[in-house]
């Protein structure tokens, strides 16, 4: 369960730890009339960065034009955690990246490994994020619902809700 006290008194380093914890989010870049699609983030927590490997040819990377900004929706691993967080978004193709986050899962997808000439990489500056930390108990959800439909003015207490801004 996605801890409701991290979630208010450390929000930052929860998100990237649940960040961490995925296989893929959802990235969209604004404006650009293409829907959101599925990515492998690789988190750089020190820079507030997230990176992603894609191809030169890819739609998503087209999309992007200078001052680009985007948006990466998550949804935790047990689903008692949601993120969407925003910030400008850049392609990139850093050697360094490249060689810290490669393994093969990410080898599967380039014909000749870390030389491939389609092989780059978007690093999204994250500078905006709300966080949603939910319950994955049935009884304490059920509970709440309960308890707020005996009293008037009542909501169910059933996560946490916070907004960050990174600088």
């Amino acid at each position: 369960m996605a801890s409701f006290t991290d979630a208010r008194e450390a929000p930052a380093t929860q998100l990237w730890d649940e960040i961490d914890k995925i296989h893929a989010g959802m990235l969209g870049i604004e404006n650009s009339g293409l829907l959101m699609q599925p990515m492998a983030p690789q988190t750089d927590r020190k820079t507030n960065t997230i990176w992603f490997y894609t191809k030169t040819d890819a739609e998503i990377v087209k999309a992007i034009k200078p001052g680009a900004r985007a948006t990466f929706c998550v949804v935790g691993k047990d689903h008692d955690y949601h993120a969407c967080l925003a910030g400008q978004i850049e392609q990139r193709r850093d050697p360094a990246r490249i060689d810290e986050f490669w393994n093969s899962v990410v080898a599967a997808w380039y014909e000749d490994g870390k030389n491939d000439p389609r092989l780059t990489m978007l690093a999204m500056h994250v500078d905006d994020a709300e966080i949603w930390a939910s319950t994955d108990s049935t009884l304490k959800f059920g509970w709440e619902i309960a308890k707020a439909n005996l009293e008037d003015h009542k909501t169910p207490d059933v996560g946490v809700h916070n907004r960050l801004r990174f600088a």
